[in-house]
């Protein structure tokens, strides 16, 4: 019998029962646009992850473009960032007008050398952009005091990081700005969506009346003074009753993402030829993708997805793309790192006879 194929990312939605339910109160209240469960879902989250302040957005790029700006970052700026992430996390910095600046990241991590971006940063840089890679930590302390040195902000890219945490401190919580994503395939899904948080309040009216053109909510159009132009960045009703519902169960969902993960690091971290990727001390990663450091990745890939098992590096290096080829520049780390890289998957929908599958073939390819 054909075993079940084991997909590397899956939408997860909450149980019929409760989410119909929700979702027809909202359908047929009479407001589906932005409105109280947008807010409500906003205080849910950041009450849940222990976010300072909480932005829900149409999407997790619509909020790195909100967060960029309302950190400072303008047309001309640097920007100090990864090259080793989803390209929306760059794309977005030229939308700005601004200009990435690469850093080399950990060959064991794939995230960000501190001491990298000490290196690139310039009079000109603004910011830095750092990525939870796959869920996965980065030293955002160590980031944290380089921003402060050069009096620059930090921003957090946590698409792939719900409910990760370093030195006991939530990830999304150190930087000047973060956000998270609930795009389809995330940890957590409001179909498409995404959230901005800000540690310093002032901002968050700036960004508010940026995610919706410029106006003011709940002052009569007749009556309000757009002073910059912004954006159709809200989120609806709608895909806000999602992610309500989403809440309810997302720490059993973001639990065995860990659960797997950790299994997976004990296991692999003892056999040949291949290693876990390194987990920083007193770091909790979420786990959205399990990172794997193999001698032949092209080989053990090729064995997963022979039997059924979806594994493949998954991102592409943004230096290697024709847009940011004027940014690209020598990151021996970075070529390591992806050399030797190949995600598995490790979500919720991944059982225990699931990853001994896995651990067998993986075993059989590294021989």
């Amino acid at each position: 019998m054909t075993e079940r194929p084991i997909p590397i990312v899956k939408v997860r939605m909450p149980p019929r029962e409760s989410l119909l339910p929700a979702l027809e109160r909202i359908l047929y209240g009479g407001m589906i646009g932005e409105g109280e469960e947008v807010y409500a879902l906003e205080r849910e989250f950041a009450a849940r992850f222990g976010l300072p302040n909480a932005l829900a957005v149409s999407s997790g790029t619509g909020a790195l473009h909100l967060a960029f700006l309302a950190c400072g970052v303008r047309p001309g700026d640097a920007v100090v960032t990864t090259a080793m992430t989803a390209e929306p996390t760059n794309t977005t910095i030229l939308q700005v007008g601004a200009y990435p600046v690469f850093a080399d990241v950990e060959p064991d991590t794939g995230n960000l050398d501190p001491d990298a971006v000490a290196r690139a940063i310039t009079p000109a840089t603004k910011a830095i952009c750092v990525v939870h890679y796959a869920g996965y930590p980065a030293d955002v302390h160590a980031l944290r005091e380089i921003a402060d040195q050069h009096g620059i902000a930090l921003i957090e890219d946590c698409a792939h990081a719900l409910g990760a945490s370093d030195a006991e401190t939530a990830i999304g919580t150190v930087g000047d700005a973060a956000i998270f994503s609930f795009q389809a395939i995330k940890h957590m899904t409001t179909a498409d969506g995404g959230l901005l948080t800000l540690k310093n309040p002032q901002m968050l009216n700036t960004a508010r009346q940026l995610r919706w053109f410029g106006l003011s909510k709940g002052v009569p159009r007749t009556e309000v003074d757009i002073k910059t132009a912004g954006f159709k960045y809200n989120m609806n009703n709608v895909t806000a009753a999602i992610g309500r519902q989403q809440l309810l169960t997302i720490d059993d969902a973001v639990m065995r993402h860990i659960e797997n993960g950790k299994y997976f690091d004990e296991v692999f971290n003892n056999m040949a030829g291949i290693r876990p990727a390194r987990v920083r001390k007193n770091s909790n990663p979420s786990y959205w993708l399990y990172t794997l450091l193999c001698d032949d990745s092209h080989r053990i890939e090729q064995a997963l997805v022979s039997a059924g098992v979806a594994a493949s590096k998954v991102h592409r290096p943004n230096h290697l793309h024709s847009v940011f080829a004027p940014y690209a520049t020598a990151m021996p780390g970075l070529s390591a790192f992806y050399n030797r890289l190949l995600h598995l998957p490790c979500g919720w929908w991944v059982t225990d006879q699931d990853r001994e599958r896995i651990v067998a073939i993986v075993a059989d390819a590294a021989k």
